[in-house]
């Protein structure tokens, strides 16, 4: 962990915890009235199931108005769903046509993002449960209403908290993106630890900032959503939240967006006292940033910090002796990379002090460089709904019409299964159909296929073992006691815990999930051993049908890397082009301001605009570079005989970060000089022909007198960065030998 504060601390803290209670008051509730006081059980159960469809699209995070129009969507589809099934539960035919048609219908639901899925997976689940008998005409009519008032009941119960604790979700969400932070903020320290392995530490470096992406983004759909109106007494609340948001972005800027040669240091400075202390620094700044996270997700002021005032003196105390020794004349770029490391330390301990003291003002004032206009919806993520997106996918070349296909197709062979145990076990002649307890294998199946190989064979994984261990405890808890208090005490737990873990640790999940669906048959039926091992026996079938058809018409991860990797390049381009616009304005704007009496400066708004698309663009290359990533390292996941290009994309994923880190370096260094020297202009005008395929002749030398050494080492490693990015490019375009299955992955040093 990045910090000392307790994982179990930080987990019911969290908005993953508070969110599974959320969940579990709102599946439960209905059981409550309609079983406790109406006795009427099985329509309490009816009404709960619609309720967990529902709770299942209620994730945490997110904007609040997406969220409504999901849930409300899901329960539209979900009605639907139900009322489809429960008409054809009866009838043989029906079912095995309906179940496969649902199955491709909802699981294709994918091409409109993470959420599209979700709620096709939410609609399957009611889909599953409700097939799990045969209905009667008047049963069907139940079925279908009872589901739906769950529904809108959890869909009600959800908004209306919402509504009354937005400044806690606010908070949460806030909480899990700052320790993000501080987890990225201990990965960068490992860099100048000489013990440590670089490539590891890269690798390490590459998974945490991904992960610290996504929480700022959840992060900056919320806070950018609830912004101070300039009256009512909550506007105190909404400036703390977001100075404290736009603190976090500061820090992000500071230590995410640099970078540094850490190969250099540890070859010229081995033994360096600078390096210790600037780990020491990171790590401390990291404890920090965890304090602060908890403290505002308990919602209490951060008082306790961690100084790095002893390591920034020693680090000062470092560079002056170099100085003396005459070390920055000897090696100037590398004395300005320890410069570099400690003005980026220093401003990023000003950054979460100043954090700190936003959570101690009473009277909050709005930060004086923020403008808060509609130029900031720029940076909130936009939820495209086409029906084109979805007919466009109708093709066999499509991964999400694959997707659906092998869903469909697992089912249809998971029911054939079914019949087939059901054949064994019933009396002869007795037709086909789903038994009692095969709708489980069709469960698992739903549960474990997800739409790339790699997922689906580590769910497969944590399914397994998550079952066999939900078993042996469920089983352990019938022998040690016989209390249904105690049972059902258990029970709720539970569900509160495989609720909370499903986006932080599937197995977790899948241990607390089976617990509560055994305990669950326990209040119900009778036989309880029997359900156990029952249980254990389906998950194993439905494990084994879902890996089977994974290998289905499957689309591997590197159908999308050429694209990915093309969209990293491409965002690279675009922050290049939108910073040199930023720069020169800014140069422009200055001089102008130069002649004018400092009461009449002022802030131009074509500045102000290209420092916004600047900014723009950097979040744009976040996500882009967090989207390769992410494939990238999914697909080392896959067989080694379906990884294609290995070492390029790899050092393309490097290169990438790389070039981004000193265009965010070399920026504003460039907005602060008078007049841009020949060998720095033809270095940006090389560094653009590059990243455009085009021949290019780097300056042989750049100007280096003064501050320029500080401009000249991110220049040299941008034209590196971009000279290597034209090469794998031109390698990923060009035909290649089938891949060996015996060349291992390369992982280059930054």
């Amino acid at each position: 962990m990045a910090s000392r504060i307790p994982t179990l601390q930080r987990f019911f803290y969290s908005h993953y915890f508070f969110g599974g209670v959320r969940h579990t008051v709102g599946i439960f509730v209905p059981v409550l009235v309609l079983g406790g006081l109406l006795s009427q059980y099985h329509l309490g159960i009816i009404a709960a199931m619609g309720a967990l469809s529902v709770a299942i699209i209620d994730q945490p995070g997110g904007p609040r108005r997406y969220r409504t129009n999901e849930m409300l969507a899901g329960i539209v589809l979900g009605t639907l769903t139900v009322a489809v099934t429960a008409l054809a539960s009866s009838h043989s035919f029906l079912i095995w046509l309906s179940v496969p048609a649902l199955c491709f219908l909802l699981s294709i639901l994918t091409v409109f993002g993470k959420r599209g899925g979700v709620i096709g997976f939410a609609c399957l689940l009611l889909m599953t449960l409700t097939m799990r008998t045969p209905l009667g005409p008047d049963e069907v009519i139940t079925s279908i209403v009872y589901s739906l008032m769950g529904g809108l009941f959890y869909f009600s119960f959800s908004f209306l908290l919402s509504r009354a604790l937005w400044h806690r979700q606010l908070q949460q969400t806030l909480s899990v993106a700052l320790f993000a932070t501080a987890d990225y903020i201990m990965a960068r320290s490992r860099f100048y630890d000489m013990e440590t392995d670089l490539e590891a530490d890269y690798r390490e470096l590459i998974r945490t900032q991904s992960t610290m992406i996504d929480m700022h983004q959840a992060a900056r759909d919320m806070v950018l959503r609830e912004l101070p109106k300039g009256h009512g007494h909550n506007d105190h609340k909404r400036i703390v939240i977001l100075n404290l948001f736009l603190g976090m972005v500061d820090l992000l800027d500071s230590l995410v967006a640099t970078h540094t040669d850490y190969t250099t240091l540890r070859r010229e400075l081995p033994d360096s006292d600078a390096l210790i202390f600037a780990r020491d620094a990171l790590y401390k700044l990291a404890v920090s940033v965890s304090r602060i996270a908890l403290d505002i997700s308990r919602n209490k002021q951060s008082k306790e910090r961690s100084s790095v005032k002893a390591e920034l003196h020693a680090i000062e105390y470092e560079l002056e002796r170099y100085k003396k020794c005459g070390f920055n004349q000897e090696q100037p770029e590398v004395y300005a990379l320890l410069v570099q490391v400690l003005r980026r330390l220093r401003n990023a301990t000003r950054v979460v002090n100043s954090m700190a003291d936003q959570t101690l003002r009473s009277n909050a004032r709005l930060s004086a460089d923020q403008r808060l206009d509609k130029s900031i919806t720029r940076f909130l993520t936009r939820n495209e709904l086409r029906v084109g997106m979805l007919t466009s996918n109708l093709r066999m070349n499509s991964s999400h019409f694959r997707y659906a296909l092998r869903v469909a197709i697992a089912a249809l062979i998971g029911m054939t299964v079914t019949a087939v145990m059901d054949q064994f076990v019933a009396n002869e002649g007795m037709p086909p159909s789903i038994s009692a307890h095969g709708y489980w294998i069709i469960l698992t199946i739903i549960i474990v296929m997800k739409p790339g190989f790699a997922l689906t064979r580590q769910r497969n994984g944590w399914r397994l073992t998550g079952t066999l261990i939900g078993c042996g405890l469920t089983f352990v808890v019938f022998n040690l006691t016989g209390n249904v208090n105690i049972y059902l005490a258990v029970l709720v737990a539970a569900c509160i815990l495989g609720n909370s873990l499903v986006q932080l640790n599937y197995m977790l999940a899948a241990i607390f999930n089976t617990v509560f669906v055994l305990l669950g048959f326990h209040f119900l039926t009778p036989g309880v051993q029997f359900v156990i091992s029952e249980r254990l026996v389906d998950t194993i079938i439905g494990c084994s049908v879902a890996l089977l058809c994974s290998y289905i018409l499957p689309w591997w991860e590197h159908g999308f890397m050429a694209s990915l990797s093309q969209a990293a390049k491409t965002a690279n381009q675009d922050y290049l082009k939108a910073g040199l616009r930023y720069a020169t304005i800014s140069r422009a704007q200055r001089s102008e301001q130069d002649l004018l009496p400092a009461d009449q400066i002022k802030l131009d708004s074509e500045q102000a605009e290209a420092e916004l698309a600047w900014r723009v663009a950097r979040q744009r290359v976040h996500i882009a570079f967090s989207n390769f990533a992410a494939a990238f390292y999914r697909m080392m996941d896959e067989p080694v005989a379906r990884q294609e290009n290995v070492p390029e994309l790899n050092h393309l994923l490097i290169q990438n970060h790389v070039l981004a880190s000193q265009i965010s370096a070399a920026i504003p260094l460039l907005a602060a000089l008078p007049a841009v020297p020949a060998g720095i202009r033809q270095a940006l005008d090389s560094i653009s022909d590059l990243l455009d395929d085009k021949d290019a002749t780097p300056p042989v030398s750049i100007e280096t007198d003064g501050e320029l050494a500080t401009l000249a080492y991110p220049l040299r490693q941008m034209i590196k960065a971009a000279q290597l990015i034209r090469q794998e490019m031109r390698g990923l375009a060009a035909p290649t030998p089938s891949a060996n299955p015996s060349q291992a992955p390369a992982t280059a040093a930054p």
